[in-house]
């Protein structure tokens, strides 16, 4: 369960989020907006890498501003470009990276990095290095190195941006199965079509909220 309780953020001299409610314990998730409406921060509100300026943000029972470190160990976030999430020099030593501090053997770690690699298509990437992937490899790359995390909930900031047609449909369908509770900002509107509910934001408010074909039909007007 993810609740946002009257939650404003200002950044500097700019109110970034204004009064934004919401409980959301369906699976999947999505957050539509323009540029600028206060989509991003309200992703990262999720695991504490934003803090509300007043309000509170609840995550898995624990109030992000008190509770940030344990929210993150179960609260995974993929960034727009995974490049920043990259940091080893191969795609399987930069999954078993993601597991440094779990204090596993070097045998259940491998176990664990050959199991993630496979489930999503990388295992005979390896050894290659993580950084000559294609766009769609770094995205599944940074998939794999939260999802060896096991976490209750992903969030997911503009995951298709950098991919083309093919690698977007293939992120659309890993999203139809991942057993965790899934949010994504977007502004993939197909990505969307057969979420649980959407949120649209405009100004850092919500402004609809509700199944995909209803809240994106009213993006649709405000962007019209």
């Amino acid at each position: 369960m993810i609740e946002f309780a009257d939650v404003h953020v200002r950044l500097g001299p700019r109110d970034v989020l204004h009064g934004v409610s919401a409980r959301l314990p369906e699976r999947r998730v999505g957050v539509v907006g323009a540029n600028g409406s206060g989509k991003s921060t309200l992703a990262r509100l999720i695991n504490g890498l934003a803090l509300p300026t007043s309000g509170t943000v609840t995550v898995l029972g624990l109030n992000t501003r008190r509770d940030a470190a344990k929210i993150r160990r179960g609260v995974g976030f993929l960034f727009t470009d995974p490049d920043a999430q990259i940091v080893m020099p191969t795609v399987a030593e930069d999954v078993a990276f993601s597991l440094r501090r779990k204090g596993l053997t070097r045998e259940e770690v491998a176990r664990r990095v050959e199991a993630v690699l496979t489930r999503y298509g990388l295992d005979g990437h390896a050894d290659h290095p993580a950084h000559h992937l294609s766009g769609g490899q770094k995205q599944l790359l940074a998939l794999c190195s939260v999802m060896v995390l096991e976490p209750e909930i992903l969030v997911m900031d503009e995951p298709t941006t950098l991919l083309d047609l093919r690698h977007s449909r293939q992120v659309a369908a890993l999203l139809r199965d991942l057993p965790q509770q899934v949010l994504v900002v977007t502004h993939d509107l197909p990505l969307l079509a057969d979420f649980d509910r959407v949120l649209v934001l405009d100004q850092g408010r919500v402004v609809a909220d509700g199944a995909p074909g209803e809240a994106i039909g009213h993006y649709r007007k405000i962007m019209s």
